[in-house]
C-alpha cells in the first residue's frame, strides 16, 4: 500500500504541470469559442479543439519548450483517460439506440462501405510514405475518440498502431474541420447531390467535422437548414454506434490483412529488414 501511494505521489509530482497547463489551454479555447469565417457561399468553422491543439504544439519541446519530451510521452497516454467519460456516454447511447441502428437499414451499409473504401486508399499511401505498423492505426478509420480507445485497447498505448491513430486524431482536429467545411461548400456548389443527401453524408462519426459541414450547408441552403441538421444528427448517431462494431470486427482486421499483403511489396523494409512486419499476434506490439 505504501508503495502504491509513493508511486502515485511520484506520478503527480512528475505530471502536475501537464494537468495545470491542459486546464489553462482548455479554458482559453473555451473562451475563444467557435469562429465562423465566411468563404464564398459557405463558411469555415474553427472549434475550440483547434485552438487547444495549436497551443499544445506551441508548448512542446520543439517550440516554447514548456514541456520536455518525457512529459510529452506521458501526456500521450493520458488522452485515453481523458476521453473515457465520452466513450462511456457512447456506450450508453448505443445500448439505448439499438432499435435505431436496426431500423437504419441501408444507412449502415453505406457508412461501412465508406470506411472500407477509405482503408483501401489510405493504407497503400501510408506505406508508400514510409510508415510501418503506424499505418494500421492511422488508416483503419478517421480516428476520433471511439477509434482511439479501440486501437489503444487492442494494441497498447505505447504501440506504433496507437501512435498512428493518435497522429490522425491530432491532424483531424486541426485540419479535418476546415477540410469538411470547405468540402461541403465545394460539393454543394457542384449541384450534383440533393442538399438532404449532403446532410446525411455529414455524419461520419466526428461531431466537430459534422458541425463544420452542416454549418456550411446551412448557409448555402438556409431554407433546408433544419432538415439538413436533423439528417446529419441521425447519420452521426448511426455512425457513432455501428462504427464501434465496424472497427472491431471489420476495419482493423481488414487493415491488418492488407498490411501483411502490401508491406512486403511497398513497405519501407521490403528489401531487407523484417522487424516491422506484422506478427501473428497483433497484441505483441502493445504494452500487454
Amino acid at each position: 500500500m505504501e508503495y502504491a501511494y509513493a508511486s502515485l505521489a511520484e506520478r503527480i509530482k512528475q505530471e502536475w504541470k501537464i494537468y495545470v497547463v491542459s486546464f489553462v489551454f482548455a479554458l482559453i479555447a473555451g473562451l475563444i469559442g467557435q469562429i465562423a469565417i465566411p468563404l464564398g457561399p459557405g463558411q469555415i468553422i474553427l472549434f475550440p479543439i483547434f485552438y487547444s491543439i495549436i497551443l499544445g504544439i506551441l508548448s512542446g519541446p520543439e517550440v516554447a519548450k514548456i514541456f520536455k519530451s518525457k512529459e510529452v510521452k506521458a501526456a500521450s497516454k493520458l488522452v485515453i483517460i481523458a476521453i473515457c467519460p465520452f466513450i462511456a456516454k457512447i456506450g450508453i447511447n448505443a445500448g439505448a439506440s439499438l432499435d435505431t441502428v436496426v431500423s437504419a437499414g441501408p444507412a449502415l451499409f453505406s457508412h461501412a462501405f465508406g470506411d472500407i473504401l477509405t482503408i483501401l486508399i489510405t493504407l497503400p499511401v501510408a506505406l508508400l510514405l514510409g510508415l510501418g505498423r503506424e499505418a494500421i492505426g492511422a488508416a483503419s478509420s478517421i480516428n476520433r475518440e471511439t477509434n482511439l480507445a479501440i486501437v489503444a485497447d487492442r494494441y497498447g498505448s505505447d504501440s506504433p498502431e496507437n501512435r498512428g491513430s493518435l497522429a490522425v486524431y491530432v491532424v483531424g482536429g486541426m485540419l479535418g474541420t476546415i477540410y469538411f467545411g470547405l468540402m461541403a461548400s465545394v460539393v454543394a456548389m457542384l449541384g450534383i447531390f440533393d442538399p438532404l443527401a449532403l446532410g446525411l453524408a455529414s455524419g461520419v462519426g466526428a461531431g466537430i467535422m459534422m458541425a463544420a459541414a452542416v454549418g456550411s450547408l446551412s448557409v448555402i441552403y438556409p431554407g433546408q437548414a433544419e432538415q439538413i441538421n436533423a439528417l446529419a444528427g441521425a447519420s452521426q448517431t448511426i455512425a457513432g454506434i455501428d462504427g464501434v462494431y465496424l472497427a472491431i470486427f471489420v476495419a482493423l482486421p481488414l487493415t491488418e490483412w492488407l498490411y501483411k499483403k502490401l508491406y512486403p511489396v511497398i513497405g519501407r523494409g521490403r528489401k531487407g529488414a523484417d522487424a516491422d512486419a506484422p506478427s501473428d499476434n497483433s497484441k505483441e506490439t502493445g504494452d500487454r
